[in-house]
């Protein structure tokens, strides 16, 4: 039974991997509709804790992995390397191939997340406005002023790895729309398809740096300054959002058709898997109450 219900875990941890891979889909949402998001934080709140390193130190290997949940982080994590890996060549195809049907699903996948995370939030005034409009600034700013071609340096490919981590476990916003925002999707995909162990080892220390340094400070901001934090993040997706345009790319703008009708299709698919994953979040959240 312990075999079967790991075998779950890892089940679990492969949709994360598969949201995670996905710009606009969040792999933190995922985790809250299999009902492991608690787990999660508790994981990686542990590793923060003094008692859990103390344990460790003093050679008490069994205690370190249990106040850990070492059992349950590796089969979510091997379910999440399988989903990454498998899916890496088929991201890479369809953006060397259909560039525009691709940037055009992402898009409708990030409108649809922002009105969620829209919707999720009550009480708007003045206050609420402003903090959003700060976020859209930030959004269309770092989109905008930061050059097309970001460097393939080691340095930065940890840098992305520590940023976009931290929105993974986010439930609203994905941490590969980050790399799409810095410039890097691409560049991860093709090293995950093509196996490229350097680039991948860089970006695994720079996620594992990352949660580490962020995961209490993201615990403590959203527990102090939750609606203002959701705010900020809601005006950031909302002015990021002419990063995934579909035609803001050279090989779509160099394609001889504009593929609008297309385009418009794949958006509405974008926009109705959020949608539906937001449902059935719902009705598991819904579920576990009664």
């Amino acid at each position: 039974m312990k075999f079967v219900h790991n075998l779950i875990v890892a089940l679990k941890g492969f949709f994360m991997g598969a949201a995670n891979v996905v710009p606009g889909v969040s792999g933190g949402t995922i985790a809250l509709i299999t009902g492991i998001y608690k787990e999660i934080i508790d994981a990686l709140n542990s590793l923060m804790e003094k008692a859990t390193w103390q344990a460790l130190f003093k050679g008490d290997l069994k205690g370190f992995w249990k106040q850990i949940h070492g059992t349950f982080l590796l089969w979510l994590g091997i379910g999440v390397a399988l989903s990454i890996f498998s899916l890496a060549k088929l991201m890479t195809y369809v953006l060397a191939n259909y560039p525009v049907h691709t940037w055009a699903f992402f898009f409708g996948l990030i409108v649809a997340s922002a009105l969620l995370m829209f919707k999720d939030i009550k009480g708007w005034g003045i206050r609420e406005i402003l903090f959003t409009l700060l976020g859209v600034a930030l959004g269309l700013a770092i989109c905008t002023l930061s050059p097309t071609e970001t460097p393939d340096s080691l340095l930065f490919v940890f840098l992305c790895g520590a940023i976009s981590v931290c929105t993974m476990i986010l439930p609203g916003i994905s941490g590969s729309f980050i790399l799409v925002i810095m410039g890097k999707y691409d560049y991860i995909m093709q090293a995950v398809a093509d196996l490229n162990w350097v680039v991948l080892a860089v970006f695994c220390l720079g996620c594992v740096v990352g949660i580490l340094a962020f995961a209490k400070f993201l615990h403590w901001l959203l527990g102090r300054f939750e609606k203002q934090t959701m705010l900020v993040l809601l005006g950031f997706v909302l002015g990021s959002l002419v990063k995934v345009w579909p035609w803001a790319n050279e090989s779509a703008r160099a394609l001889p058709e504009p593929h609008y009708g297309a385009a418009a299709l794949w958006c509405v698919i974008g926009i109705a898997l959020v949608l539906g994953i937001e449902a059935l979040a719902t009705r598991s959240e819904a579920r576990r109450s009664d």
